[in-house]
């Protein structure tokens, strides 16, 4: 059975930071592209991050880059996100994703090219 399941959200104040977790089970993780998205309520999922299987590409909306790092650890089968200078705009529901893919460098950004989801973790950043 497939499983992603993330941790770490919390409530943090605005500047603050949280490093989420997300880890995998029931697949062969160093072949999957792993993926970051969020959401609010009444609003689509967004793409936060997303990291190549080898983990040596990355990529991110705009509006988080310069604070959030996306990584991963194959041999723990485990993606992170680490959120720096949290800003109330940041706060959403988290959620993981995973796609395969037989490219090492490849990442995506839609979410319709992932098949699996975690159950999401809640990040509330307040002012």
């Amino acid at each position: 059975q497939v499983q992603l399941v993330e941790s770490g959200g919390g409530l943090v104040q605005a500047g603050g930071s949280l490093r989420l977790s997300c880890a995998a089970s029931g697949l062969t993780f160093n072949m999957y592209i792993m993926g970051w998205f969020r959401q609010t309520t009444g609003k689509e999922r967004e793409f936060v991050a997303a990291i190549s299987r080898s983990g040596g590409n990355t990529d991110y909306i705009d509006s988080v880059k310069g604070r959030f790092t996306i990584s991963r650890d194959n041999a723990k089968n485990t993606v992170f996100l680490q959120m720096n200078r949290l800003k109330p705009e940041d706060t959403a529901v988290y959620y993981c994703a995973a796609a395969h893919s037989w490219s090492a460098t490849a990442y995506y950004t839609r979410d319709s090219h992932y098949s699996t989801w975690g159950q999401g973790t809640q990040v509330t950043v307040s002012s």
